[in-house]
């Protein structure tokens, strides 16, 4: 992504349960026994932030929000500091989380393990709101990831109807109950995975005709785009302008922490530009693989985005 940033709306990123991402290779785990890392790497974490990590990798400028605690919180601020184009810290008391990923080589299997954020205030809370808000005004806002004790199941849901009153649009890439509540508040764009649509609708979705009528179904229910990742598979993505599916790109997969965050900046990168939702999607597809292909928490390069592009084609579905 080359065009001149000033051409196009802004974009911030809201992250109110960050982390920092631990990520350790082991040869192999054994229970009640020391297992030594054959390699460490510390990444700044959490939804949102991950969202901006991978933006700046497409050289599309974003602003990101993010409230940090504690010395945890401090390591969190000097990791952000190169990661970043416009970090927006607010400070609260209580220590930032720590997330842990476990790689293991064999059997090859990947551990996820998060912690627990501190709570948020309603002060605290109506403090990065506002700082959010104004930073996403009549740009796209991406309200993405869990939310720490302190805030309920509907913050998603009135942010969406706070960001339309500044004339911006929301992406929500969250499940369960956050989902839930802020579907009828009328998302520019979700993007749940295959078993939270499935969580969703209530039915299985064993094949790809199976999900796209039930992102269909969503869809026409007032959410504007949406999209359904796949995991090795690819992704589809139904709009009101039709239905398309991008399969994955074969990579050798090291670790999928980051993949659906970095599919996300791929689309919003592409539509704050202007671009079609079938060329959208390929990118979106093109980062969520490029990260797959990285160790532990880090994501995709954006020196290798052109020979994923050059292998990732996007279809128009008849749904």
């Amino acid at each position: 992504m080359t065009e001149s940033n000033a051409r196009r709306p802004p974009i911030a990123t809201l992250t109110l349960n960050p982390a920092v991402d631990i990520a350790y290779e082991v040869a192999h785990l054994i229970a009640d026994q020391k297992s030594h890392a054959t390699s460490t790497r510390y990444d700044p974490g959490g939804n949102g932030i991950n969202v901006a990590r991978a933006l700046k990798e497409l050289l599309v400028y974003a602003h990101s929000c993010c409230v940090v605690a504690g010395n945890i919180g401090e390591l969190l601020q000097k990791l952000l500091q190169h990661q970043l184009d416009d970090p927006h810290c607010v400070h609260l008391e209580g220590e930032t989380r720590v997330n842990a990923t476990i790689l293991q080589g064999d059997p090859t299997a990947q551990f996820e393990i998060t912690g627990i954020g501190p709570r948020v205030s309603e002060l605290i809370l109506a403090d990065i709101r506002e700082t959010f808000l104004g930073l996403c005004k009549d740009g796209f806002a991406v309200l993405t990831g869990s939310v720490p004790p302190g805030v309920d199941d509907h913050f998603y849901g009135d942010m969406i109807d706070r960001v339309r009153a500044g004339g911006g649009q929301s992406i929500v890439d969250a499940h369960g109950a956050l989902l839930q509540h802020a579907l009828p508040h009328h998302p520019f764009l979700i993007k749940p995975n295959r078993y939270e649509l499935s969580l969703l609708r209530q039915r299985d979705l064993p094949t790809l005709e199976d999900v796209a009528q039930e992102a269909r179904a969503v869809q026409r229910e007032g959410v504007h785009y949406v999209c359904v990742s796949l995991g090795g598979d690819g992704a589809l993505l139904v709009g009101p302008d039709g239905s398309y599916f991008a399969k994955a790109p074969a990579v050798t997969v090291k670790s999928t922490v980051g993949s659906g965050d970095a599919m996300v900046a791929g689309l919003v990168a592409a539509l704050a530009h202007g671009q079609s939702p079938a060329e959208a999607l390929r990118l979106a597809v093109a980062c969520g693989s490029g990260t797959a292909a990285r160790p532990g928490t880090e994501i995709f390069s954006h020196n290798d985005l052109d020979a994923l592009l050059r292998v990732t084609e996007a279809h128009a579905l008849d749904i």
